[in-house]
């Protein structure tokens, strides 16, 4: 594929087949691999340790695409602005030099081959049919009728028998193709399928089709994603509970730093509680809340917004939204400031600034641009 096209890999299916033979095979392959599970690190404290075990390539391929699914999804059911886009090297990187390189000398030799007496068609009949197989995808099983004419019109077999009797008129193959791409795009497109008419030199046009498709795709894969969101935000909950399981039964350990976050929370809520009752008798009495479940749940949500994100492991279950919740303790720590600015100006000066129209919030102004990149090195 001459720009890079995804294509699908081996099916997942098939990994798991081979899983109980891969543990049949535990003596010998997992110990010359020498792949160890997660072992507990020793500023852990008194974190429940379970023993450590051997785990198979296969478990821990199978571990982390679920870790990607369940990711992928919950970014979907999050960011109600989730969407893909193009994957593009940065400029300059060994990547992209690499892929230039690569897409350069298969357009001048594709452009060689055209530039032949009688023309040499290989390459150009191999882009034709992947760009036929890229239309196809964008069917739904209703378009019958399209299908139908992509697969007269872009007959592989008939292209190659004109090509070598000197009948192909690849510009007229091209030319139908624009239009099906037209028929096809989303509306936002349509800018780029006028420009590709403009074209006539056939190796600019192939790239500039290409290109046109893998927005086609991304596009495609967006309306899938916000077709499937509402889906998704049924089902998030359960899906996630479930797979949080299967990494449990694979890997009893998979869970440690959350279990510790939740012990520390329950901890805290005793201290506190056994202080509240050794206070002296002349002291105001001080209710906590009643210790449930849901009071250390809350309580230990409460105490990710100060959290120290650079020395303490994040729990596990939350580490697809750790830079949700840094973002909103940065927000905190700056409110705070904000509100302590503030009450001790108006503390210090009394009424001589308090009936100034509009002075707080000039204040609260001047204190934020103050305290821009507080949170930067």
């Amino acid at each position: 594929m001459p720009l890079g096209s995804d294509k699908p890999g081996s099916s997942e299916e098939d990994k798991s087949s081979d899983s109980s033979e891969s543990r049949d095979r535990a003596d010998t392959s997992e110990q010359a691999l020498g792949i160890r599970q997660r072992t507990p690190s020793p500023h852990r404290g008194n974190t429940p340790q379970s023993s450590p075990r051997f785990v198979s390539v296969e478990e821990l391929m199978e571990t982390a695409k679920g870790v990607s699914n369940m990711a992928l999804a919950h970014e979907i059911v999050v960011s109600g602005g989730f969407q893909l886009k193009p994957s593009d090297p940065a400029e300059g990187s060994l990547e992209k030099r690499v892929q230039s390189i690569v897409h350069k000398a298969f357009w001048d030799c594709l452009e060689a081959q055209l530039g032949e007496d009688p023309p040499t068609y290989d390459h150009a009949i191999k882009l034709l049919g992947e760009i036929k197989e890229t239309l196809l995808s964008f069917l739904l099983p209703g378009h019958s009728r399209l299908r139908k004419q992509i697969n007269e019109v872009v007959d592989l077999d008939l292209i190659k028998q004109e090509a070598e009797n000197g009948a192909l008129d690849i510009n007229k193959v091209v030319e139908f193709i624009i239009s099906m791409m037209g028929t096809l795009c989303a509306p936002a497109r349509d800018e780029e399928i006028r420009k590709l008419r403009d074209i006539t030199a056939i190796v600019p046009l192939f790239k500039a089709i290409f290109s046109v498709l893998d927005l086609m795709r991304i596009d495609m894969a967006n309306f899938a994603v916000s077709s499937i969101r509402p889906h998704l935000m049924q089902q998030s909950v359960e899906y996630e509970r479930t797979k949080f399981q299967e990494f449990i039964e694979k890997q009893h350990n998979a869970l440690d730093f959350t279990q510790r976050w939740l012990e520390e929370s329950a901890n805290s809520l005793v201290n506190s509680g056994a202080e509240a009752t050794l206070a002296p008798a002349g002291a105001a009495a001080s209710v906590g809340p009643a210790f449930c479940p849901l009071t250390v749940h809350n309580h230990a949500y409460m105490s990710l917004l100060r959290w120290n994100h650079r020395h303490t492991p994040f729990p596990e279950t939350l580490l697809m939204d750790q830079s949700r919740f840094e973002e909103m303790q940065m927000a905190l720590e700056q409110l705070t400031i904000v509100a302590a600015v503030l009450l001790i100006t108006y503390n210090v000066t009394g009424a001589a600034l308090s009936g100034l129209p509009g002075f707080a919030d000039k204040l609260k102004r001047v204190v934020k641009v103050l305290l821009a990149g507080m949170h930067i090195p």
